[in-house]
């Protein structure tokens, strides 16, 4: 494991794998000319994420390292000419979590803790185990609530849908380990990160549908969570 990389690379599923860490920039050529269009801070924090990216790469799919990372139709990164394969990034504060998975759907999620977390935040992502986290004090619930929220939006980021897929109605039990949304399995990386990391893998749909489709109509749509809980996206 490179020092940058704090944790992994750790397979996840049949070819795909996680990383996480501070990650180098990346040197790629077509990495920086993207990166010239964005704004300072955000150039710089794209360029960790493709670095780390680009490091995974090198590691469990060699010949991939130096494809072209593109933006899909929902502005996702995605290998270019590589449409079985998938990748993910995520960014919380300084650290940064990658995913690969060489056929089928992948998503990461990275999130420090907000301290502390309010009680309304915690009912719309936990519901009903939303007062036994709250019990908690205030640094553990805030962890729990973090881990529950990287594990809904990794969810909706392997299906493609983002938020309109409404991570906070996905049921992840606090304190669990994995479990699944539809056709998607998910994990909560407890064992391996300190920084509450989880991702989820599915299929290749080839019948053209996403997420979507997963989570209930509802007469009276929720809204989403308050930000300060959402990770910063790439």
């Amino acid at each position: 494991m490179s020092p940058r990389q704090v944790v992994g690379p750790l397979a996840v599923a049949e070819g795909g794998w996680v990383v996480a860490g501070s990650g180098a920039p990346s040197t790629h050529r077509d990495d920086r000319r993207r990166a010239v269009a964005l704004p300072e801070w955000r150039a710089r924090r794209f360029l960790h994420g493709r670095g780390l990216l680009r490091e995974l790469l090198h590691t469990v799919a060699p010949p991939l390292a130096g494809a072209d990372i593109v933006p899909d139709g929902r502005g996702q990164p995605h290998l270019a000419g590589l449409p079985g394969a998938a990748v993910s990034v995520s960014h919380s504060d300084s650290m940064v979590a990658c995913a690969f998975v060489a056929e089928g759907r992948i998503g990461v999620d990275l999130q420090h803790p907000a301290v502390p977390v309010g009680a309304t935040l915690a009912r719309r992502l936990l519901r009903s185990h939303a007062p036994g986290v709250l019990a908690l004090a205030p640094t553990r619930a805030a962890e729990e609530v973090a881990w529950v929220w990287t594990a809904q939006e990794a969810c909706v980021k392997a299906a493609g849908v983002g938020l309109a897929g409404r991570p906070w109605e996905i049921d992840v039990p606090p304190g669990s380990n994995g479990g699944r949304w539809g056709p998607y399995r998910w994990i909560c990386l407890r064992g391996a990160s300190a920084t509450p990391l989880s991702c989820a893998v599915g299929p290749v749909r080839t019948d053209g549908a996403d997420g979507s489709h997963l989570t209930k109509p509802v007469t009276r749509r929720s809204p989403p969570p308050t930000p300060c809980i959402l990770p910063r996206k790439v």
